[in-house]
C-alpha cells in the first residue's frame, strides 16, 4: 500500500481485513483485521506483480489488493483449520 503512510495503511488494512472476514465468515478482532489486511495486501501485490496485473496505488488500490489478499489468507486459514 505504497503512498498511504503508516496510519493510512493501518486504516485501509483494517477495513480490507474486516470486509474479507465478513465475506469469508471468519470473525477476528480489530488488530487481527489490520494484520490480515496489511499482509494480504502485500501478498496480493506480489501475486499481481508476477502476473503482470497493475493495481492503482493509493487508497482504492490498497483496499482492493488488501481485500483480495486477505480473502486468500482467510481461505487458507479455513483449509488449515479443518
Amino acid at each position: 500500500m505504497a503512498g498511504l503512510g503508516l496510519l493510512g495503511t493501518i486504516i485501509v488494512g483494517g477495513l480490507a481485513g474486516w470486509l474479507a472476514g465478513m465475506l469469508m465468515d471468519l470473525r477476528f478482532g480489530v488488530f487481527m483485521n489490520i494484520i490480515i489486511g496489511v499482509i494480504g495486501a502485500a501478498l496480493a501485490s506480489a501475486v499481481f506483480e508476477r502476473a503482470g496485473i497493475w493495481v492503482e496505488p493509493g487508497v482504492w488500490g490498497g483496499l482492493v489488493s488488501g481485500f483480495i489478499g486477505a480473502c486468500i489468507l482467510l481461505f487458507l486459514a479455513k483449509i488449515v483449520r479443518r
